[in-house]
């Protein structure tokens, strides 16, 4: 009876630790984050993103909605070009609440010690701010995730967008949430 109660909890747990965003920044500590106004993509950096041209699309319009949220202009001659890479890996997570009962297993039919594997895909989305005039990074947003299955667009573009806010919820630095 105890398993029943804890096996909700446990399953709750898997669920919200895989729907986060894990977000880091690092930036130029000399750089006067208040004199960027206007932006572009750098299309050359953009085009060399390992993934869909409707995902890069997707990307490059929740960065775009998030950079003028913050009072910013896209220009023809910007102050920062905005690039963005992705990663992504298999990982499989293995939970063992260290509870007996007999069960199906996918390897066995018998003991099952509670155990439970989560595979599943997660991503890095990597976005640099780069200093148009200098040509060097200023700022660098990173955040990581379990990616959303492809069947469902609407989930999919959610997604990107939480991806993204949480990201650039760290620029400029100083100013999370």
């Amino acid at each position: 009876m105890k398993a029943l109660k804890i096996l909700p909890l446990a399953l709750l747990f898997v669920v919200a630790s895989c729907s986060s965003v894990r977000v880091t920044s690092d930036y130029d500590t000399s750089t006067d984050f208040s004199k960027y106004k206007t932006f572009a993509f750098y299309k050359k950096g953009i085009d060399k993103a390992e993934i869909s041209d409707l995902d890069k699309r997707r990307i490059l319009k929740a960065v775009e909605s998030e950079l003028l949220a913050k009072g910013f202009t896209k220009s023809e001659k910007p102050d920062v070009l905005v690039n963005i890479f992705t990663k992504s890996r298999q990982k499989v997570d293995i939970y063992n609440n260290n509870q007996f009962f007999m069960g199906w297993h996918p390897w066995y039919y018998g003991p099952n010690f509670g155990m439970q594997i989560s595979k599943y895909t997660e991503g890095t989305l990597f976005i640099d701010l780069i200093d148009a005039k200098k040509k060097e990074l200023a700022w660098q947003g990173i955040g990581s995730g379990a990616l959303t299955s492809a069947r469902n667009v609407t989930k999919k573009e959610e997604r990107i967008r939480e991806f993204v806010g949480e990201i650039m919820a760290k620029y400029p630095p100083g100013s999370e949430k």
